[in-house]
């Protein structure tokens, strides 16, 4: 294996390399998603709420929970085979308008990285 020179190495990790993520705790998730419980579920089989169901949300087609009315930008964006990967996901809780500009959800986003991998990771340990 070929050695790479500290300075190489740090030149390459600015120069658009992708750098590992933070790690991620579900546990610690889980209490971030506690802010989010006051719309949402997580169990499976579980209520809706003012906001769908989240059980299985990491990998889902947007707007497929059953029984849920989603806004007409999110059912829009859901024709365009919107799906709720990794990514679109932290743009999403990030800041909800971002992905859906007109949508209903009135969470201002969550900004906070180390607790973003988190909830995202208790997110993906609930599917």
């Amino acid at each position: 294996m070929a050695r790479v020179a500290p300075l190489a190495l740090a030149v390459a990790m600015v120069g658009g390399l992708a750098l590992p993520a933070a790690a991620q705790d579900a546990a610690a998730g889980q209490r971030v998603f506690n802010q989010c419980r006051a719309c949402h579920s997580i169990n499976a089989g579980g209520r809706n709420g003012v906001g769908p169901n989240l059980h299985g949300v990491v990998g889902r087609k947007a707007g497929v929970v059953e029984g849920f009315r989603y806004s007409a930008n999110l059912r829009e964006r859901a024709g365009q085979d919107l799906t709720w990967d990794e990514p679109t996901l932290r743009a999403y809780i990030t800041n909800p308008k971002s992905v859906l500009p007109t949508g209903s959800m009135s969470y201002p986003g969550l900004r906070n990285e180390q607790q973003l991998n988190d909830l995202i990771a208790y997110l993906k340990a609930n599917g």
